[in-house]
């Protein structure tokens, strides 16, 4: 499917470029119901495919900052002032630092693409976080994503 390569692509892309262990795509396909439909990992033991998040942790107050365009930089879970089910969750998929982006179509937020750093804190640089919202910007006016 021609959604599914490009988004496949992008990640990879992502992956390499900001030498992250895994870069991720959080699909919503319900009421801020969503699962990591793609992956790009470094290592087959940061794999995460097909999790679905935190139960109650995003909601619609997350949910609206993100349509507002929110990006989410954190470059030590351990060090940032996050909810605690957030920490838990994030350590639970061995996150040590995240880059989150909204993937934003007209009829609202479609997905998150998201970069773990695994191995250690990471401080994230303004052309990461450049690299991150082009990329999510391409797959935002894809005409495969649109029509998905």
């Amino acid at each position: 499917m021609q959604r599914d390569a490009l988004i496949r692509q992008t990640i990879n892309q992502l992956r390499e470029s900001l030498q992250v262990d895994r870069v991720v795509l959080y699909y919503f396909y319900g009421s801020w119901q969503g699962q990591v439909t793609c992956e790009s990992i470094s290592d087959s033991e940061y794999s995460i495919f097909g999790s679905t998040g935190p139960d109650n942790c995003f909601n619609q107050e997350y949910a609206n900052l993100y349509l507002a365009g929110r990006i989410r930089a954190i470059s030590d879970i351990e060090l940032e002032s996050i909810h605690d089910c957030h920490r838990e969750f994030l350590r639970s998929l061995q996150v040590r630092a995240s880059l989150v982006v909204p993937v934003l179509v007209a009829r609202g937020l479609w997905g998150l693409l998201i970069a773990h750093h695994c191995q250690a804190p990471r401080c994230w640089s303004p052309l990461d976080i450049e690299k991150m919202q082009q990329a999510a910007k391409s797959m935002a006016t894809a005409s495969c994503i649109l029509e998905s």
